[in-house]
């Protein structure tokens, strides 16, 4: 392997290593679930992120093939911490606040934790 993948691995490393730190201490310091929610979701995933990005590197130096099973667990990864924060956040709109406290919706349906569901049509 050459001196420059290896100082492109060891740099993705390193900079992953401070995302999944920074994250991590994000995730023990802040105060509640909202605050919370940003760490593990935006840091850390970054933080593993570029460990797949090194292992990427790593075997493409090694073998000269490019392997795309990092490119799958990097897309599950970036496609499911969305979403992830998403319900997360959803649960502690339902569970800590109630509809009053929130700002006024700019959509047609409002906060979706609080819409009543419809009535149901009776035909006569």
């Amino acid at each position: 392997m050459n001196l420059f993948a290896e100082i492109l691995i060891a740099a993705s490393l390193v900079i992953s290593g401070i995302f999944g730190f920074v994250g991590s201490y994000g995730l023990i310091k802040l105060k509640d679930s909202i605050q919370r929610l940003h760490a593990p979701t935006k840091a850390t995933t970054l933080g593993v992120g570029g460990v797949l990005v090194a292992s990427m590197i790593f075997f493409f130096a090694d073998t000269g093939r490019l392997s795309v099973h990092e490119l799958l667990i990097t897309l599950f990864l970036f496609l499911t911490a969305p979403i992830t924060a998403n319900f997360i956040a959803k649960a502690y709109m339902a569970r800590n606040l109630r509809p009053g406290e929130l700002p006024d919706s700019t959509g047609s349906c409002g906060w979706s934790v609080y819409d009543d569901p419809p009535e149901a049509v009776q035909e006569d």
